[in-house]
């Protein structure tokens, strides 16, 4: 028996559960605490449809050039390289009386409040600390700040986001059925969240409910991103409070044998490491897949609202100051696109598990959304070019006609489609795939992000410069996503294995890790 088996029988035999003791644990948990840990997902992503909405055009305010404003989203990706398997493979381990998952979800979110405090007062603090408030002159002092609770906030993402899945994957007990409904929960709180923040963002008085916000070095813009943020936090606090005193969790204490102690003297490395070596073709297939998949999402996610204020509206975040309230007036639409795109995300991930079982299983719809988003990425360039031509008669400070608009926000709904599968799906093949891996669930979906987190740096490195040697703004990348996409959709429909529908849980060796 190799470490990864030995390991996995040792922590079967050793897993205790901290709630009654008539539970059985063989047993997929009730819906209504899986329904509860997965609404932690609204709070975390109602700070992250902030970051996607607002950050980008904001440290374009404070003065960092379009081209170089993808590097700061470089932490995200190299956080979620490092932090996730590293938090995933400890939250499988974690001997702590409050359970396995539980500790790292209460740290993550008292990391994001700390995050917010600080991207929140960046310009305070940097005007404190000798920032002048021209409107030519970077906020050096405020970018730095920024950076550092942007890193902080993307460790703290990452901290809560992968035990949180994993305790979910935990709660559905290997029920294959389950844990796509669980997913599907994620996914649908991801989408409540993501209502919550672009709602938030594309009102521009939300200032006045704290009217403390608006200071000297903080103008309404900043002090919009600010409040918004306030709410987050409000919220993330609330969700993970209360699901973690409702939903116990399970304390896992090593068994004293010569086999357990054998398999938990791996290194960490080690084991992540071991685990790419024993992978079979099911997992390799699914990161290939998910690595093509953000590489076609992660471009517009992190321009969208940008593209908006640039391609679409024809503001400029650096020019005159009729040009930078074009931009910021394109940046709300685009928080107003965004928060459609998430109410059809919303209904989409209701509906996963019955969509999936209509057009053949989950692969096949995956695939079939992929060539939606290559579809939709691809008409960006169309819509930015008829709002280029209306732009010519009717004046550079006209915006767009509302036909161009409307394409635009329809354009953002209906990506809605594929981004609720892109958020559900992935995660729960990983967990059905490795069901009978020793690796263990925290890991296992470390293990996926790091198909993620690579795009993304990838993104995050060349995104900006690439779209400088095509002339600037953020079309060449939206075409290489909308290729990426496509290709990510054959290869779903040609080479990802099909899970088992409905069984209970996979059979040793069968699929994922041997």
């Amino acid at each position: 028996m190799g470490a990864f088996e030995t390991e996995k029988t040792a922590k079967d035999a050793a897993v205790v559960e901290t709630q009654s003791p008539e539970e059985d644990l063989n047993q997929p948990s009730p819906l209504r605490k899986i329904i509860s840990v997965a609404s932690i997902a609204a709070g975390l992503q109602f700070g992250w449809a902030l970051q996607l909405s607002l950050l980008t055009p904001y440290v374009q305010l404070l003065g960092i050039p379009h081209k170089w404003s993808s590097l700061i989203w470089l932490c995200g990706p190299v956080s979620g390289m490092i932090v996730q398997p590293i938090v995933g493979y400890h939250s499988d381990r974690c001997t702590s009386r409050f359970g396995r998952r539980r500790p790292f979800i209460a740290a993550g979110a008292a990391l994001v409040a700390v995050a917010v405090f600080l991207i929140g007062y960046a310009a305070d603090f940097g005007h404190k600390m000798g920032d002048k408030l021209e409107q030519d002159t970077p906020r050096v002092r405020a970018i730095g700040i920024f950076a550092f609770g942007f890193w902080i906030l993307d460790v703290a993402n990452n901290t809560l986001q992968g035990p949180c899945r994993a305790f979910l994957a935990d709660l559905s007990a290997g029920d294959a059925k389950r844990t796509r409904v669980a997913n599907g929960f994620f996914s649908f709180f991801m989408a409540v969240g993501n209502v919550l923040g672009y709602a938030a963002g594309s009102y521009s008085n939300l200032h006045k409910m704290f009217p403390f916000a608006m200071t000297k070095a903080c103008d309404i813009y900043c002090a919009n991103l600010k409040s918004c943020f306030f709410l987050s936090i409000t919220l993330l606090l609330i969700v993970t409070v209360s699901s973690l005193w409702y939903v116990k969790d399970k304390q896992w204490s090593p068994a004293v044998n010569s086999g357990d102690e054998k398999s938990s003297s791996v290194p960490f490395f080690g084991e992540i490491f071991g685990a790419f070596k024993v992978m079979q073709r099911p997992m390799w297939m699914l990161l290939m897949v998910t690595a093509l998949n953000w590489i076609a999402w992660f471009p517009f996610l992190l321009f969208d609202t940008d593209w908006m204020g640039r391609e679409v509206y024809g503001g400029d975040s650096g020019g005159d100051a009729g040009m930078v309230k074009l931009y910021n007036k394109g940046v709300h639409a685009g928080a107003l696109g965004l928060m459609l795109q998430s109410i059809v995300l919303l209904f989409m991930s209701l509906g996963v598990e019955w969509i999936g079982r209509k057009v053949g299983g989950a692969k096949r719809l995956w695939g079939i959304v992929n060539f939606i988003l290559a579809i939709g990425l691809a008409m960006t360039v169309l819509v930015s070019k008829l709002a280029a031509e209306h732009r010519k008669t009717a004046g550079e400070l006209a915006g767009p006609s509302s036909g161009v608009r409307a394409g635009a926000l329809s354009l953002f709904a209906v990506l809605g489609i594929p981004l609720a599968i892109t958020f559900s799906i992935p995660f729960a093949l990983a967990s059905i795939f490795s069901n009978s891996s020793g690796a263990g669930q925290g890991l296992s979906i470390g293990v996926l992000n790091l198909a993620i987190v690579i795009p993304q740096m990838i993104i995050s490195l060349g995104g900006g410069s690439f779209d400088a040697l095509f002339g600037g703004g953020n079309l060449p990348v939206f075409v290489v996503g909308a290729i990426a996409a496509a290709i990510s959709g054959v290869l779903a429909l040609t080479v990802l294995p099909s899970p088992p529908p409905d069984a209970p849980a996979l059979k040793s060796g069968a699929m994922g890790f041997h």
